[in-house]
This record gives C-alpha cells, sequence and structure tokens, in this order.
C-alpha cells in the first residue's frame, strides 16, 4: 500500500481551514476566560476552577474553535465533553476548595486538598494496580504494563501520557493529575518485548495512556517497531482521541505522512492494526479534516474500529448512537463498544443507570443495519472481565437484568451467561445482586 505524501486528502479535498494551524493547548490558567465565554458567573467559574483543581482540564484550539458551538454553552454536549462543571464533584468539597482559592491558598495548600478528594475518587478502578501488573523473572513488577486477560497486554508509552484534550468522564484521570504513585508509565520498550517472548499466549498488544498519537512518529516508531519481530504477536492496537481531537495528527502535522508509513509497516510485516478511534458525539466525525484522516489511516491497511462510553448529559440516547454508528460504517470504520461509565471519578455526574443504558442501546441497534450490529455494549469494564447487559426480562416470576462475559480475567468464564435482580438504579456491576435464588455471580469466590 501506499500513502499519499502530500497534505491532501485522497480525494484530493483541500484541508479544512484549521489544517494547517499549529497545536495549541488551552489549560487551568485559560479556564476563568474561556468559561466566561460560556456566559458563567463570577461564582460558577470560581465552582469550575476548583473542580479543574481536582479533574484534569485541557482543551485545544482545534475544540475550541471547530467543535464547540458556543451559542448553546455550557449546554452544548462537547462542551460539557471537554469542561469541568461545578456539579461534578460533592458541593462540599467545591466549596473547601472555592474558598481556598477565593483566599488566595498556596499551591502546597491547594494540591493537599486536592489530594483528599482524589482519593476518595477510586482513582484505579477494577484492581488495576493491585491485580493487572506483572512480573518478570526476579518478580519485579514490569512498569508500565497491564495484563489482565491472558492474550491481552496494555502497555503506557511514558511520552504518550497527556491527551490533545481531556474528556471530562475519563476513567484514566489519574493519569493526568502529576501525582506519581497514580500513574502507568514507561519507556523500556526492551522489558516489554521481553514479557512478551517470556509469553506467547499474549497475541495482542494496546498501546494507551493518556493518548499514544500524542507522540511524534519517531517515538512511537522506537516502540512499535520491535513488536514487529515477535511471531507469536498477531495484532496491534492503538487506543486514541486523536481523530476526534487533532485529525490534523494524520493529514497536516509535519509528521502525518511518516506515522502513516508506520502504520503501513505494521500491515506489511502480516500483523493487525486495529485504530481503536474513540467517538463520543456524531459532532466530533463532522469536519471534513476528520473524515480526511479517516481515508488516509484506512488507505494503510489499517482497521478503524470505534468506541465511548455512555455519557449521561453528552451522548445518553439513542438517535445520538444510531447517528455516530451509521456515520462511521458509512465511512467505513466498526462500531466496536458501548461501555458503561466506570466507577471512578465523577461517576455519579456522568452514570445511566443499567436499564435505561440498555434501551438506549437497544433503540439505537435495532434501527441500524447489520454492518454497525458489530457493537457490543452497554458493557461494563469492571474487575472480573467485560460484562454485558444482554437484556431485561422475566424468569419464573422475577425481572432481572441477563449478564454475560464478553472478557474475562478466567477464559473459562467467557461467553458465559448469568441473571441478577433487576434495580432501576443499578449503575455498576457492584450495585448488583445474584438472581434466581443465587447466592453467588459465575465470577465470586
Amino acid at each position: 500500500m501506499t500513502v499519499q505524501t502530500d497534505a491532501a486528502a485522497p480525494t484530493g479535498v483541500a484541508p479544512a481551514p484549521s489544517g494547517g494551524r499549529r497545536f495549541r493547548a488551552y489549560t487551568t490558567k485559560h479556564l476563568d476566560e474561556l468559561t466566561a465565554r460560556a456566559g458563567l458567573g463570577d461564582e460558577e467559574r470560581l465552582a469550575t476552577r476548583a473542580v479543574a483543581t481536582v479533574l484534569p482540564f485541557r482543551v485545544n484550539a482545534y475544540v475550541i474553535e471547530e467543535l464547540i458551538d458556543w451559542s448553546a454553552a455550557p449546554d452544548d454536549p462537547i462542551f460539557r465533553l471537554t469542561f469541568p462543571r461545578p456539579d461534578m464533584l460533592p458541593e462540599a468539597d467545591v466549596n473547601r476548595i472555592s474558598n481556598l482559592l477565593r483566599q488566595g491558598a498556596s499551591r502546597k495548600e491547594l494540591t493537599a486538598a486536592a489530594n483528599e478528594v482524589r482519593a476518595k475518587l477510586n482513582p484505579h478502578p477494577a484492581g488495576q494496580m493491585e491485580l493487572n501488573v506483572p512480573t518478570l523473572g526476579n518478580e519485579d513488577p514490569v512498569q508500565g504494563v497491564q495484563h489482565k486477560y491472558p492474550e491481552t497486554v496494555l502497555f503506557f508509552p511514558k511520552q504518550g501520557q497527556t491527551c490533545h484534550a481531556y474528556c471530562t468522564y475519563c476513567f484514566r484521570w489519574a493519569q493526568f493529575v502529576g501525582e506519581p504513585d497514580l500513574r502507568f508509565a514507561s519507556d523500556e520498550i526492551d522489558q516489554l518485548v521481553a514479557y512478551l517472548r517470556a509469553h506467547p499466549e499474549v497475541t495482542s498488544v494496546l498501546f494507551t495512556g493518556g493518548d499514544p498519537m500524542i507522540m511524534g512518529e519517531g517515538v512511537i516508531s522506537r516502540y512499535i517497531e520491535p513488536l514487529l519481530e515477535i511471531d507469536t504477536l498477531e495484532s496491534i492496537r492503538i487506543g486514541t482521541k486523536a481523530l476526534a481531537y487533532w485529525p490534523q495528527r494524520f493529514v497536516t502535522d509535519p509528521d502525518a505522512d511518516e506515522t502513516l508509513r508506520l502504520f503501513e509497516r505494521v500491515v506489511d510485516s502480516g500483523k493487525n492494526l486495529a485504530f481503536m478511534a474513540h467517538f463520543s458525539h456524531p459532532r466530533e466525525m463532522a469536519p471534513d479534516l476528520v473524515q480526511q484522516a479517516v481515508r488516509r489511516i484506512r488507505n494503510t491497511g489499517a482497521v478503524i474500529r470505534t468506541q465511548a462510553p455512555l455519557i449521561r448529559t453528552i451522548n445518553d440516547d439513542s438517535a445520538t448512537w444510531e447517528s455516530m454508528w451509521r456515520t462511521h460504517v458509512r465511512h467505513g470504520m466498526v462500531p466496536y463498544y458501548m461501555f458503561v461509565e466506570r466507577d471512578t471519578g465523577p461517576q455519579d455526574y456522568f452514570a445511566v443507570p443499567l436499564a435505561q443504558a440498555y434501551e438506549i442501546f437497544r433503540g439505537a441497534y435495532r434501527s441500524v443495519s447489520g454492518l454497525a450490529r458489530t457493537v457490543r455494549g452497554p458493557s461494563m469494564s469492571a474487575t472480573p472481565g467485560k460484562v454485558c447487559v444482554d437484556g431485561v426480562t422475566e424468569v419464573a416470576g422475577e425481572r432481572v437484568f441477563v449478564l454475560r462475559m464478553l472478557q474475562a480475567r478466567n477464559p473459562e468464564l467467557v461467553g458465559i451467561p448469568f441473571f441478577a435482580a433487576y434495580d432501576e438504579n443499578a449503575a455498576w456491576l457492584s450495585d448488583l445482586r445474584p438472581a434466581l435464588g443465587a447466592d453467588r455471580f459465575p465470577f465470586d469466590p
């Protein structure tokens, strides 16, 4: 395959006006100015800054200029996707930090208060620190690696532990708050290679973060190239939001062409390159620049699969997901997952109850063609594995959730259906109880 060597898309369509602009990030020091643009008053802007003291905030010029409808802010879904809101955290915590900001507290005082709040937000859900970190040889932990399922390893490249912009609901928010004890990261590619050679059952590596596509081609190549020599490895995945937040990365950035040539080398090596694209709302697909980027990536032989969590106030209706999935299929991408918001960070603010999540999923699923029904969900990435809500029904006079393990720490449980008592308020696996007289779920000890 041959990558286009100029900045134009394969169709010859010129880049969108923002295509040639340099990347510019906006952080907490710009927050007051930007929230004023959204029409927030003084006290609400102060409370927003308080939340941003606890949870990370970063956005960029492309999102600001191309994606947010400022006439609809702060209710615009892309604004809510990228800007913190005062009610994301408990009122008492927000008031405490707001008062510290008002009093001109030192950075040390603010950090101490923020860390107290963070500690209550389950920064590493699903046993990431305790259960997922593997060891090698002398039993020392393999840094920057998680190995939850036998066939798949997650790798967190050190230079990829930030993003072009942060999602307010991100379950990996702890990677971005500057606390080393909360962060996964490694630049030891040799150690990853050694681990993979010692574990031939691993057939897939997922580069994650943060966002691996924040790295330049020269850096990401140093991580990916050594993996092409591992015969037991069948696929390399790249988890990224770059298509939505900075499509220039694949069209007009200085190393866009070289990055696509790297993708070609992966495919030419005989391995599957799966580009795991995170799209949260249909508007993220609207700019021509995104569609050009999608075409250029697909022309390398990579497969683009799309996924996102179901998030209250952003995409919590069937029509939004139907529109996303149909658009993704139209542009040659494969709908892959609808996730349930994880039990971390501001989960109470963003979570949609499982019963409602199932109805939203079903409403969208029944409205799309079979090509879009590759999607799975709503799925909880919980401690025992990925648990899918397959339905709500009545069995022996009892209303139940029908659940299934799509993935599991114990491979024997994959595909196993089981039941939980119906609870209209349940939003996570830990909220559910066994049904039909059972005293345990299949994954319970």
